[in-house]
């Protein structure tokens, strides 16, 4: 960057520092373990005692029933993702028509088919003392996925991928730039921006400040309420089974790419954010 600073200062109108796209991973640590999927979640939290096949299947099914009937509750357009798509592109106009009419929330879902982390359950070779044991073991398998389009007050324009099997994964997609772009909104200050760039704006040091803004609780925050919103839900079956799901809500969250802007931004690493499980 000093660089680049130092060949072209003279072409250089003004310079910020900012994340560009961001993605984090949201999963709940105590579900990637058989043992505590089967003991605690289930047999603890939601009072089924033999976990199998059948079990697993009725969760995706509830989930993808819930997301369809969501659908077609606000009239959000959903569909599945074609071979050789760009997803952002083939939703960009849904979105301007979010923006003309000022509204914020979910304005389109896709369903692709991608691999992605499950588990594949067994019955015993030979007996065991406890008639409802089965073997829980992690794979990797081809199912659905959806993708929900949001436009939020905050973020601005994110994606919330959710996977449709136990234990339901979740990826995020957000950009620092969609951020900084409804700070300046609301501030009124007047700028022109192309994709992921400020070409133009009335004020940098503003613009600077915004950038500056976006923080690891803030993400957080805005995650955790789509995903409460969004994501899978389990119905405790005691009020005691409820304050300890209630307290699992926050889970932990990687985050995988955080690349860095155009060429007047340097490259940043982005912080962790958490993601809720939708419980009760």
């Amino acid at each position: 960057m000093e660089l680049f600073n130092k060949l072209f200062a003279s072409l250089l109108v003004f310079v910020y520092h900012c994340f560009d796209r961001i993605v984090i991973h949201g999963y709940l640590s105590a579900l990637t373990r058989p043992e505590q999927v089967v003991v605690y979640f289930f047999r603890n939290v939601v009072g089924v005692q033999t976990v199998d096949k059948e079990v697993l299947s009725r969760r995706t099914a509830e989930y993808r029933d819930w997301v369809e009937a969501f659908a077609r509750n606000h009239d959000t357009p959903i569909e599945w993702a074609e071979k050789g798509v760009r997803k952002d592109e083939y939703v960009d106009r849904y979105l301007r028509s979010m923006v003309r009419a000022q509204r914020y929330g979910v304005y389109f879902i896709f369903k692709s088919m991608e691999e992605g982390r499950t588990f594949r359950c067994t019955v015993p070779k030979y007996p065991t003392r406890d008639p409802n044991h089965r073997i829980l073991a992690p794979q990797r398998s081809r199912f659905t996925h959806f993708y929900f389009y949001i436009r939020d007050q905050t973020l601005g324009p994110i994606a919330m991928c959710v996977a449709s099997f136990f234990p339901f994964q979740t990826t995020y997609y957000l950009n620092g730039h969609s951020f900084i772009e409804q700070e300046l909104n609301r501030s009124g200050i007047g700028f022109r921006k192309t994709d992921n760039a400020f070409l133009a704006v009335d004020d940098p040091a503003a613009l600077q400040a915004a950038a500056d803004r976006l923080n690891p609780a803030l993400i957080r925050e805005r995650l955790d309420y789509w995903t409460l919103l969004l994501g899978p839900k389990s119905r405790p079956r005691s009020a005691s089974a409820s304050a300890c799901a209630a307290s699992t809500r926050s889970a932990r969250s990687n985050t995988v790419a955080a690349s860095s802007s155009s060429a007047t931004s340097r490259s940043t690493r982005s912080s962790s954010a958490a993601a809720s499980w939708g419980c009760g």
